[in-house]
């Protein structure tokens, strides 16, 4: 959802630029849908000042926006298969965030307009840095935390030929306590079970008859245990891989295996444990971002007005939602009304400004008003 934030010069009062830009926008074409967008008396400083700021700002924006989006997006990834509800969990100030910028208020307790520009921007840079610092802290111990776990479920699904066995047996399937004799798993294409059981008491000599037992399957393979002599088990194997036929590499252990599932279910809930509060967090802080990231806007409304337009301030900053399909017609009628207060775009196109110093549009995009887009979609299209 896009936004354009814009900012005119006062007529003979900022409430007729304000109508100004109503009739010609919402009232007649129905281009756009308008708010005042509310920004106090903060100090102006002296000129070097705002345009040695402007460039900052312009610097500190895009961080902002940047860690903003790292939030949203981790906690898209957290919220795993109710990925889905990410934009009901992005909010600002308890509102979802088209109702917070359309209604904006700038946060007095927070960021004091007593403050220098220059301060309150520093207090914003130092503020969302622990916010990223601190969640890359959250994110690589919940991440090794999930990673450490899918190695343990990975283990335990999958093919026969990978996967732990050990929660697929019984005690009762092997020889314990024997000086001579051992058990091995050995895993058998489905197409060759009859093979395996005309060959399996051949293979080698010393194999115990009978002894062989489906203990599970999947799609594609079956499980099965064969008792034999110690002293043959390497030579089983090889006889084994020579027919399609693979030995697994494991040894019954009741401590080994209780420990693996104590290892499980220690991770399944300590990832359970850390999850609550770190949706809460990321929540919390996807907010803070967001706000910061708004009032910084609102700071770069400021500034540039005030280099384009001059002292004593007197501008109207007006927050815009173009209607959809609209968006060139609305740039082309913006360009009309303002092309009086720079001869350079009254021809209605944007124009690429190699330097302007302290006007912040390094980028190209150039208007004859002041102007900053704002997008507040912050769900990933997948």
């Amino acid at each position: 959802m896009e936004y354009w934030l814009i900012s005119a010069p006062g007529e003979k009062t900022c409430q007729q630029t304000w109508e100004s830009l109503q009739n010609v926008t919402a009232k007649q074409g129905d281009l756009s849908t308008n708010w005042k967008f509310h920004i106090p008396d903060l100090k102006v400083g002296t000129l070097d000042l705002l345009v040695g700021l402007s460039e900052d700002l312009g610097k500190l924006d895009s961080f902002v926006e940047q860690v903003m989006k790292k939030v949203s997006n981790y906690l898209g990834d957290v919220l795993e298969d109710q990925r889905d509800k990410l934009s009901e969990n992005l909010l600002a100030n308890g509102v979802d965030l088209a109702t917070y910028i359309t209604r904006f208020q700038w946060d007095m307790a927070k960021y004091p307009t007593k403050q220098s520009l220059k301060n309150i921007s520093d207090i914003i840079s130092k503020q969302v840095s622990q916010i990223e610092s601190d969640l890359k802290i959250k994110s690589n111990t919940y991440n090794n935390l999930k990673s450490n776990l899918q190695n343990i479920e990975r283990k335990q699904t999958g093919s026969l030929l990978t996967r732990n066995v050990g929660d697929l047996v019984k005690k009762e399937q092997f020889v314990h306590n024997s000086e001579y004799l051992t058990t091995l798993l050995v895993v058998v294409p489905k197409m060759h079970y009859q093979d395996w059981h005309n060959k399996y008491e051949r293979l080698t000599d010393m194999i115990v008859p009978r002894s062989t037992q489906l203990v599970f399957e999947d799609n594609d393979h079956g499980l099965f245990t064969v008792s034999l002599f110690k002293k043959v088990v390497d030579e089983f194997k090889q006889k084994a891989r020579e027919n399609r036929f693979v030995v697994r590499d494991f040894t019954y252990n009741e401590e080994e295996l209780a420990a693996g599932n104590n290892e499980y279910f220690k991770l399944a809930s300590e990832k359970k444990k850390q999850l609550g509060p770190l949706v809460r967090w990321l929540k919390v802080n996807f907010g803070e971002t967001f706000t910061a990231w708004i009032h910084i806007k609102a700071l770069r409304v400021f500034v540039e007005s005030v280099l384009r337009y001059g002292l004593p301030v007197n501008f109207q900053a007006m927050l815009l939602h173009p209607q959809k399909k609209n968006h060139k017609r609305l740039r082309e009628v913006l360009n009309q009304q303002y092309a009086h207060l720079d001869s350079t775009a009254s021809s209605g196109d944007k124009h690429d400004v190699m330097d302007m110093p302290g006007l912040g549009f390094g980028t190209g995009e150039y208007y004859p008003y002041v102007y900053f887009k704002i997008n507040i979609d912050m769900v990933e299209r997948i």
